[in-house]
């Protein structure tokens, strides 16, 4: 089956703690159905000295559900579910439900 969404996408969140939040997938794991969104589930670690790192508590993107993001209508920037369509060459297009706007190409 083919991806809905895709790394570099733009999502919104639709459950949880950063419900209606928008940000950019920087990393999707099909395997464990998660995907790490830019700015979005945001957790505190303590992290150790190593010689590249200093030693504190930093704040980093943890995966999220991927059932609990939606991809970002192009056109009014509203959550939208994904279809395919081939086009007329052969290639598979991803198509916003909503509008009915290709997300690539």
């Amino acid at each position: 089956m083919a991806a809905k969404i895709k790394k570099g996408d733009t999502v919104v969140v639709l459950a949880g703690r950063d419900k209606g939040r928008s940000g950019q997938v920087m990393q999707v794991m099909p395997s464990e159905n998660r995907a790490l969104v830019q700015g979005v589930n945001l957790v505190k670690r303590h992290q150790r000295a190593t010689p590249g790192k200093e030693a504190g508590i930093i704040t980093k993107e943890a995966p999220i559900q991927l059932s609990n993001v939606a991809l970002r209508d192009p056109k009014d920037g509203k959550p939208t579910r994904v279809r395919f369509q081939m086009k007329d060459d052969g290639t598979k297009v991803r198509i916003a439900s909503r509008s009915g706007e290709a997300i690539d190409g």
